[in-house]
């Protein structure tokens, strides 16, 4: 019977946290690079697809390898690979070099997920969304600083420096191998797993497909709302970029607060009722940015920041729905609906930049509004108990 362990699941959001500093600081060290090797567009283009291409998308094979046997061993190698890989980007004078180190970095962070997740499975007891949450918010949280870690640090000491940001990584790995037998699976929990996956529903799979449908919408509107309210308020309104910059804050962390507040009522209502509630809110809130009298005053904080409450707070519900469906496949399924599913939020961002390139930034950001509603409409044809 697995029970709820409060501080495993905080030491495995710490390295949720860690890991996903250097995913999200990347974009930020981009310009840094591009100047000192003096790169194209395309060519800094490559370093992020590289690295989304790794990080994401591979993670489901890094679950399969996990799901054959428990391998522990991810953590601490996919923290320390993610930090290494990722501080020593500022070395290289030879392009094909910061391309491999970035390849190390998004391997170590694809390798840190999926077993993380499934790890965390084994000590969220009844509250299976609430106990998730804890350990996805320590990636939300990760990801909103580590830009901040990684322009500080190029800011005040040079870009020279940034294999400073390597410190968390090592303090980091440090805690989880002195942890090992604390978080090690617990074996009767991982026994009655197994003699009970014979019991998943024939549909699962198709079930799967649905939630993964609706993980695409949902990172599709996220991503594309991040990369466009910029272009919109900074290029379309001559906005200030600091506001635009405050925005993509407010609309994170809020995210991040979402995906605590929700997670017990996820529990309380069943997850699926609270996906689809959340998705349907999430639609009919989304318009409220266009409204003159909302966007070009502090209002738009308050509509953004219940925007990013609403959408991210069915982040950890997605995940135990993918485990729940796929119970002998905890790794494969946390590594879908991490790493594949919301690794093409890429695609989507790309799709809008042909809409904004021929029809305007103001076009492509009201395209958005429509992704949602699909995720919406495909809650209610879904089959899931629970």
């Amino acid at each position: 019977m697995k029970q709820f362990n409060f501080k495993v699941l905080l030491i495995l959001s710490l390295g949720h946290l860690v890991v996903d500093i250097y995913q999200g600081a990347l974009p930020a060290t981009l310009p840094f690079l591009k100047e000192k090797l003096s790169l194209s567009y395309t060519m800094t283009g490559v370093i992020l697809m590289m690295a989304n291409f790794t990080s994401s998308v591979l993670q489901p094979l890094f679950g399969f390898y996990s799901d054959r046997k428990t391998k522990a061993v991810l953590l601490p190698i996919g923290l320390l690979a993610a930090g290494i890989g990722f501080s020593l980007l500022s070395i290289p004078t030879n392009y094909f070099i910061v391309l491999f180190f970035v390849v190390i970095s998004g391997l170590g962070v694809a390798a840190y997920h999926p077993e993380g997740y499934k790890t965390a499975h084994f000590f969220t007891g009844e509250k299976s969304v609430t106990g998730m949450s804890i350990f996805s918010v320590g990636g939300n949280f990760g990801f909103s600083l580590g830009p901040l870690f990684a322009i500080y640090i190029i800011q005040y000491l040079g870009f020279s420096s940034l294999p400073l940001i390597v410190v968390p990584s090592l303090l980091c790995t440090a805690i989880i191998i002195y942890y090992r037998k604390t978080i090690a699976i617990p074996r009767l929990a991982h026994a009655e797993q197994q003699k009970t996956a014979s019991k998943a529903q024939a549909g699962a799979y198709i079930s799967l497909f649905l939630v993964i449908a609706i993980v695409v919408m949902r990172s599709w509107t996220q991503m594309g709302l991040l990369t466009y309210i910029p272009f919109y308020y900074i290029n379309h309104l001559k906005g200030d970029p600091l506001f635009a910059g405050n925005l993509i804050f407010v609309y994170l962390v809020c995210g991040a607060a979402g995906t605590l507040i929700g997670a017990p009522f996820a529990d309380r209502w069943g997850h699926k009722f609270f996906l689809r509630l959340s998705m349907f809110l999430a639609t009919i809130t989304l318009p409220l940015i266009f409204v003159p009298f909302i966007q070009k005053t502090y209002l738009i904080f308050i509509v953004l920041g219940i925007q990013g409450m609403l959408l991210i707070s069915t982040f950890s519900v997605t995940i135990v729905m993918a485990q729940k469906l796929l119970p002998n496949k905890l790794g494969v399924a946390s590594g879908l609906m991490v790493g594949f599913a919301i690794g093409t939020g890429g695609i989507g961002v790309t799709l809008l930049g042909l809409v904004a390139d021929n029809f305007g930034v103001p076009v492509a950001l009201e395209s958005i509004m429509i992704l949602p509603l699909i995720g919406f409409i495909l809650t209610l044809v879904v089959r899931y108990k629970g």
